[in-house]
């Protein structure tokens, strides 16, 4: 008949079995006493080289600015752990945007993220940085960046409370962003803001320039305006 090879307990020395208890006891402890692994979370890299990008590139410029921009968006969220935005350096991310809308100025993403993403912390500081950074840009291509300028100024004046900064904003909309596809109240978004503040001659001047310029065609539009210009006169 078949009989087992194994050995009872019993038949294992006693000093051999202590120091297998002794080992596991150590085992238990050490687990026991070591605290949880937590993951470190890694900071932004720097700024990449214009022409390391060009390289990286191979030729797509449009495709690699959309990989730079989807690695930027989800460095917030790494194996293991997860960074506020509170916690980025925002002069960083910043250089990041600049350095994607430089690669690929038609790509979009950047500004939108700018402006609706990383400016909607609540610090503004860091709000500050992103609008900034959105107004300058604004400038090189209003016709095309003008959604991202007139939610700045909205989220400044209802938002950051500057009422004054808001209009900064949106006066640089009425007065850059001309082309057909700019509605109605973002060019008229000046007006009210300077009203508001009190900046009656501000808003004189605007709604003057506005209907001399011939940009304003809708009957609407046109009876609003002059409305209003006749409140202030």
């Amino acid at each position: 008949m078949f009989r087992s090879r194994e050995r009872p307990v019993a038949a294992v020395p006693q000093a051999v079995r202590w120091m297998l208890a002794a080992a596991l006891a150590l085992q238990i402890g050490w687990h026991a006493w070591r605290p949880d692994p937590r993951a470190e979370a890694s900071p932004l890299g720097p700024v990449p080289t214009a022409p390391a990008l060009q390289v990286a590139a191979l030729g797509d410029r449009a495709a690699f600015a959309r990989l730079l921009m989807l690695r930027l968006l989800i460095h917030d969220r790494q194996p293991g752990a997860s960074i506020p935005f509170m916690r980025l350096d925002y002069a960083r991310v910043a250089g990041w945007l600049d350095a994607i809308i430089d690669f690929d100025p038609r790509h979009d993403a950047p500004l939108l993220a700018a402006a609706r993403l990383y400016g909607s912390v609540s610090d503004p500081v860091r709000q500050r940085t992103m609008f900034a950074l959105v107004h300058r840009r604004f400038l090189e291509d209003p016709a095309r960046r003008w959604p991202w300028l007139a939610h700045a100024a909205v989220m400044a004046k209802h938002r950051l409370g500057d009422p004054r900064l808001a209009l900064r904003y949106a006066r640089a909309v009425t007065e850059h962003a001309i082309g057909p596809n700019v509605p109605a109240w973002v060019r008229d978004m000046s007006v009210l803001i300077a009203a508001d503040l009190g900046e009656l001659e501000t808003a004189r001047i605007i709604i003057g320039g506005l209907l001399h310029s011939g940009r304003v065609r809708d009957p609407h539009e046109i009876r609003f305006l002059g409305a209003r210009l006749a409140e202030i006169e």
